[in-house]
């Protein structure tokens, strides 16, 4: 505890004491309002007194060692007893055997070292102390090795800071929030009768008829508040908050150059900093609180059916975390009809696959259509028919419901970014954050590092007082970030390719192989196996990507950290996106069309043939792709590693302390709030969350015209994912920041970006990789009787394979006991008897054609539809609208009335002030007749 500017650690006798006697600093009576109230659990998060909260803490490393503890103003003493010491040694030199020089050196080193950490965290939290924090150390507890700093901001401390901080918090005026008269309105109202059921049992998500009027916190204006509870009126929230602005902005100046906290934690001069949380989430004896209701009424997999309760989150955890989980729940909200549709698209491509005319063909056997070999030399000529069950698939998502249903997913995702926007707009409003503006942040101690070895380098060239890093100064980083990020992507691509070397070295080997069930289930195999591999490389690469992208970003040296989160989040997301999307890109644009034609093929890294498309198309193989990524995407990476990596942690502690579940269980019920939340995972910020959806979210809108199920996929996972991130917020990590934000910042720009690029990639996607424009054409231009009979026949062309390069015809020339002469294959070009043999034929041209103008037409009707509801539905509800105007008369009312009370309170004065310097005048004389 802090004693008269000295460090000690708290005794175990003196911990029951009145923390008054025990000699702490100082502070007005009116400072320490919560020594008047009554006195919490020992276990609780409070200093030793059991009534000043504890609302943040710092931990670090303590000696094992037993050392007196050095104090700052016995400098000369600790030196004196040094030097006595050192001429002491000196006497008994040749009594005491020496030491190792080496071993020595080190432990020299080792005590200049702890010197040195010592000597900054007492000048960092004799700042503290000045800033009007009360400090309580806590040293030997039952964490050996650990010190922790108990942090306390009083009342006067909580008003300034709220101030400075513009802080909006309820007045105690009043005004009623009636609902409106509209139709739509009135709707909402019934739905939301009709769907309480479904609401947590909070009172915070019940719909109030009143609203506390908000205004910035101000000393001078504190009768606009209702301060009866001053404990309560700052929440657990604000109060960590304010705390941690002022360890933010609090500077350490005895080291070479001024550093942070942030910088402090790096140096390991502290090990970690964190808010507590509220209290225990289970228990029989434990005290009502928020983090317990919000694990009651939220944190559980049995109210996967409930809506979330995003105010009391926000109360919790902070703005930015109740806008994310707000987000996750109408992103999931959103998914149902999108799911409902997508399902409804399958089930046609179901029933409708039995008169699928084409399927029909490639399954009759009369037709006896031979093909040419998938590969060459040990690849033999293959019959159509075997194709028949690859083609029935695929009519399950290449049918003439995915055009429509491409677009409503173009106008859905439009839809959901309007709705998203009008519920940023009602919890801003909610939550009184109309009118925040983010400030301009205090530079990173990084930059302001590289901004003086800068000053340092140019103090004899230059007598600019004013420094900062120019884009000149960062050029060696951006070259380094460029080519980095190049390098990177082009791994992606080797990846890919070698990915696709394996997928044609492994069908070469199948079909030479010998076994009848490898040779019969050679495309299932290839293609799962190699999905597969493609998943593993996914999410070993993200790890990878994750830690590339934040130390380019770290080089970048940023001036803020909004900045260095926004860069650091778009490099991630390059990098991350290109590693999920490549594969899927090259299925759904390339696989198929580098090809070559039999006798003329494309050959790549030596004698590796490029592989070829079913006759179905290559849908089907990007279909098994998006689904395995997907569902491993999620299950694995996601759901997994967030369940299992906990766990597993939990359990190397538990083996490394020798105590089974029981004897673990005990010894967490003896352990006080901060020892148990430094027993918790740290927390990571919210990046890894959003980038974990966005993600998602391009699987669900980029190529969800080859995937209609997507949709329902990412809504079963988000259900999951809700109640698992909250479970993980409230009982598994530490307490985060209560960071203020009013939007979802550079995540809003990603979404909509990938929003518009999606109506431009499913454009392509039935365009080029479905077969839905070829089918189009022969329907309306080549069939003889308006129908796709003779489809099939007409997307194949003819080869004579006399015309086979040299050692690249089958070894076996005999297909079902017959020599083969003549083999199709499907392109559209010209026969080998005509006078152009093998050339593109003119089929092939119109077709080319039909598909750049669907293209265009369907990339430019749909941007058009989606900008028209973009347009068409207003950013803020017009209800929210009215309350932000009422808002301000009302506001404007009070400061009235209060400016007309101060008036007639000054002339009220004035008049007596007259009065009684005037004592000989009658009391009716104040006016005078003319």
């Amino acid at each position: 505890m802090w004693k008269n500017e000295t460090y000690d650690s708290v005794p175990d006798e003196d911990k029951a004491g009145d923390p008054t006697a025990a000699g702490d600093l100082a502070y007005p009576e009116d400072d320490n309002i919560s020594l008047k109230g009554p006195k919490h659990s020992e276990l609780g998060p409070y200093f030793c007194d059991g009534r000043r909260r504890t609302d943040y803490v710092l931990t670090y490393n303590v000696e094992k060692a037993v050392h007196p503890r050095r104090k700052p103003s016995n400098s000369f003493i600790r030196s004196l007893r040094e030097s006595l010491n050192r001429s002491f040694r000196h006497t008994r030199a040749a009594a005491v055997p020496q030491k190792d020089p080496e071993i020595a050196m080190q432990e020299q080193r080792l005590d200049y070292h702890e010197d040195d950490m010592h000597s900054q965290r007492e000048e960092f939290e004799q700042k503290l102390v000045d800033m009007g924090l009360e400090l309580e150390r806590e040293e030997g507890t039952k964490v050996p090795g650990v010190g922790f700093l108990k942090i306390h901001a009083p009342w006067s401390v909580l008003c300034r800071e709220a101030e400075f901080m513009k802080l909006k918090m309820p007045t105690k005026k009043k005004y009623s929030i009636g609902p409106g008269s509209s139709i739509v309105e009135k709707v909402n109202v019934c739905i939301n009768k009709m769907t309480a059921h479904f609401y947590p049992r909070i009172e915070d998500n019940r719909i109030n008829s009143e609203k506390h009027l908000s205004y910035p916190f101000s000393r001078e204006k504190q009768h606009l508040f209702d301060l009866s509870d001053r404990d309560s009126f700052f929440n657990s929230k604000i109060r960590s908050l304010i705390v941690y602005e002022i360890l933010k902005r609090t500077k350490c100046t005895k080291a070479k150059y001024n550093i942070g906290m942030n910088n402090l934690i790096a140096n390991s001069v502290y090990t970690s900093a964190f808010p507590l949380h509220d209290g225990e989430t289970e228990g029989i004896d434990v005290e009502p609180n928020d983090r317990k209701l919000l694990y009651d009424e939220w944190a559980s997999y049995s109210l996967f059916y409930k809506y979330q309760p995003i105010g009391l989150i926000r109360k919790y955890f902070g703005e930015k975390v109740g806008l994310y989980f707000a987000w996750l729940g109408v992103y999931t909200q959103m998914l149902i009809p999108a799911a409902i549709v997508g399902m409804i698209v399958f089930l046609y491509g179901c029933a409708t696959v039995d008169a699928n005319i084409p399927s029909m063909e490639i399954c009759d056997e009369r037709n006896n259509i031979t093909m040419c070999p998938l590969c060459d030399r040990a690849c033999t000529y293959w019959s159509l028919v075997t194709a028949c069950g690859t083609a029935r698939a695929s009519h399950l998502f290449d049918n003439t419901a995915t055009v429509f249903f491409s677009i409503f997913m173009a106008l859905w995702a439009t839809m959901f970014m309007e709705h998203w926007k009008r519920r940023q707009m009602r919890l801003n409003y909610i939550w009184g954050l109309t009118g925040f503006e983010e400030e301009e942040e205090h530079p990173r101690a990084e930059y302001e590092f590289h901004v003086l070895q800068k000053k340092k380098k140019k103090e004899n060239i230059s007598k600019t007082k004013h420094h900062k890093l120019t884009c000149k100064d960062r050029m060696p980083a951006y070259m380094t970030i460029l080519i980095t990020m190049v390098f990177m992507i082009l791994v992606t691509f080797v990846i890919v390719l070698g990915v696709v070397l394996y997928r044609i070295s492994i069908t070469t080997a199948l079909q030479m192989s010998s076994a009848s069930p490898f040779r019969s289930n050679i495309r299932a195999t290839v293609k799962t196996t190699a999905a597969i591999i493609n998943l593993i490389a996914i999410i070993i690469m993200d790890e990878v990507y994750g830690v590339v992208a934040h130390w380019l970003t770290v080089l970048e040296v940023p001036k803020t950290d909004k900045s260095f989160e926004e860069r650091l989040i778009f490099k991630t997301f390059v990098l991350k996106f290109a590693n999920a999307f490549t594969p899927i890109v090259y299925l759904a644009f390339f696989r198929g069309r580098l090809v070559g034609r039999p006798g003329n093929y494309l050959y790549v890294v030596g004698s590796y043939r490029m592989e070829e498309c079913a006759h179905a198309g290559c849908l089907m193989e990007l279909c098994i792709q998006l689904c395995i990524t997907m569902l491993g995407k999620q299950l694995i990476q996601n759901n997994l590693f967030e369940i299992g990596i906990p766990k597993l942690k939990k359990l190397i502690r538990r083996l490394k302390s020798k105590q089974n579940s029981k004897q673990e269980e005990e010894f967490q019920k003896t352990l006080a709030c901060h020892q148990k939340d430094y027993f918790l995972n740290p927390y990571v910020g919210l990046n890894p969350e959003y980038m974990e959806m966005i993600i998602q979210y391009g699987m669900v809108t980029l190529f969800v015209a080859s995937f209609p199920l997507a949709p329902m996929f990412a809504l079963l996972n988000n259900v999951i994912e809700i109640r698992l991130d909250a479970k993980k917020f409230v009982t598994e990590s530490r307490r985060p920041v209560a960071a203020r934000a009013k939007d979802i910042g550079i995540w809003y720009n990603l979404l909509r970006g990938l929003s518009k690029a999606a109506v431009i990639v499913n454009a392509f996607v039935i365009a080029f990789t479905s077969d839905f424009i070829p089918r189009l054409v022969y329907q309306y231009v080549y069939s003889p009787d308006g129908t796709l009979h003779g489809f099939v026949n007409h997307s194949l062309s003819y080869f004579n394979i006399s015309d086979f390069q040299q050692n690249t015809d089958p070894l076996n020339p005999l297909h079902m006991g017959s020599r083969v002469e003549i083999c199709r294959y499907k392109d559209h070009r010209d026969p080998p008897w005509s006078d152009t043999p093998y050339e593109l034929s003119r089929e092939f041209w119109n077709i080319l054609s039909a598909r750049l103008a669907f293209v265009v037409v369907f990339q430019n009707v749909v941007m058009l539809m989606t900008d028209f509801l973009d347009w068409l539905i207003p950013d803020i509800p017009k209800d929210i609208s009215l309350q932000i105007q009422k808002e301000k008369h009302l506001i404007l009312e009070v400061f009235m009335k209060e400016e007309q009370g101060k008036r007639h309170q000054n002339n009220r004065q004035s008049t007596e002030s007259l009065v009684q310097s005037r004592p000989d005048a009658p009391a009716h004389s104040q006016t005078t007749d003319c």
